[in-house]
Formats: structure tokens, sequence, C-alpha cells
């Protein structure tokens, strides 16, 4: 399990480490197009889907999926899907929606994944967002390949 550390300073930080994430993603075939996004209200999971989305021109386009359970985006490259799945009771739900259909479908950003663990595929990326305790606009952000 590989990971790497990123501490923002900001929101901007945030969604300027996030297109870059999303650059490389699009450029390395071998990396897993099924991010988990974990981390307490307010850590910058949402911030990080907009710098996400903007790579692809779509920053303009979102909106927080916690009633919907997943939007859909589509840029010319390819399909993006933005889980929020807080607010399912079981994992049961998410076989319901469909959910697991999407992961070959194009990139699945899942906020709140670690409760969906054991729908995941083999292979996938963890972002872990955490506050700071000595700057309360920083962020850290740990990247875990699984």
């Amino acid at each position: 399990m590989e990971y790497l550390n990123f501490i923002s300073k900001n929101e901007n930080e945030t969604k300027n480490f996030a297109r870059t994430f999303a650059k490389k993603l699009e450029s390395d075939s071998k990396l897993s197009k099924v991010i988990i996004l974990t981390g307490d209200l307010g850590s910058g999971k949402t911030k990080f889907v907009e710098g996400f989305l903007s790579y692809y021109g779509l920053e303009n386009e979102i909106s927080s999926p916690t009633f919907t359970i997943v939007n859909e985006y589509k840029s010319k490259e390819i399909n993006i899907f933005h889980f929020d799945v807080y607010r399912l009771n079981d994992l049961s739900e998410f076989y319901e929606i469909g959910g697991d259909e999407y992961f070959d479908k194009g990139i699945c950003l899942i906020e709140w994944g670690e409760l969906i663990k054991d729908a995941l595929p083999k292979n996938y990326i963890h972002i872990t967002f955490s506050r700071n305790s000595d700057n309360e606009n920083y962020r850290n952000l740990k990247i875990n390949l699984i």
C-alpha cells in the first residue's frame, strides 16, 4: 500500500491539488478509477471534488449528492460519478441503486466510502482528509493506493 501526504493551507490549494491529481489519474492507466474520500464534515472532501471536476471543465456543474446519492458528470473524455453514501442505512442500499455497477463506467469519487468498504473493488484509491490542530484552515490529505 503506497501513500502520499499533502498539506493544504486553504480551499484553493485543495482544489489545485485535486486538479493535479485528476491529471495524474488520467495519464496513468494503472491507477484505479475508484477514489474513496474519507473525513469529517467540513474537512475538504467536496472542495477536492470541485477541483477534480475543474480539470475536466465541469467545476460549474457540481452539486452535492447528499440526497440523490450519486451525481453523474460527463466530460468529453470520461464519465465521472460523484457519490455521497453518508445517508445510506446499510450496504444493501448501495447494491439496490446499482452502485457497484458504476465502478467500470468511469471515475467514481465516493464521499464517506468507508461505509461501503465491502462493496469496493479490490483496488481503489483512499484519500483521508483531516483537520490540522494548529491551523483551522489547514488540511492533511493522506492518499493510499489499495
